[in-house]
């Protein structure tokens, strides 16, 4: 092997251990692509706004425009006072109304047994909605009752 093709050997060995290491280094819904199937009325404006934010964190989404919310919350799971105007599934978790990609993101690493989380109501500022951001609180539900997973205000977490 001549002293030139041996360096291009190695070269090539460590550009495949880099993107390698880059894969798995990668933040989790670009790692493992998480795709999202988001349920929302034909009506609802901000809720194609909260699936575009979800986009641009590398989400794949897939938008199902629907008029049985209703429906889908109960096959679901979802509780009727934690309903929002629209509903995800992602990764065999349900996720609804506005909630921020922090909270997505720590549901997917955790993976903690649950139904999902949500974000009750339509709070000004979180994402996807427009207004002077207010507190308020992301909540785990499942088969062990509910708690606050996390707080925010906007996008930014708190507390």
């Amino acid at each position: 092997m001549t002293p030139s093709s041996s360096a291009k050997l190695r070269l090539s060995r460590r550009m495949v251990c880099g993107c390698i290491l880059g894969i798995a280094l990668a933040p989790l819904p670009l790692r493992a692509a998480a795709g999202v199937l988001v349920h929302k009325d034909p009506s609802c404006g901000c809720c194609g706004a909260w699936a575009k934010h979800l986009g641009e964190a590398g989400f794949s989404v897939k938008v199902e425009e629907t008029s049985g919310l209703n429906a889908i919350r109960n096959r679901l799971g979802v509780p009727s006072d934690l309903a929002a105007c629209h509903t995800a599934e992602i990764a065999g978790y349900v996720v609804e109304g506005h909630v921020p990609v922090a909270a997505i993101n720590r549901l997917l690493a955790e993976r903690p047994e649950a139904a999902g989380i949500a974000v009750p109501g339509m709070p000004q500022g979180s994402p996807g909605m427009s207004g002077k951001p207010q507190k308020y609180s992301v909540v785990l539900f499942g088969p062990h009752g509910r708690r606050t997973y996390m707080e925010f205000i906007g996008s930014d977490e708190v507390g």
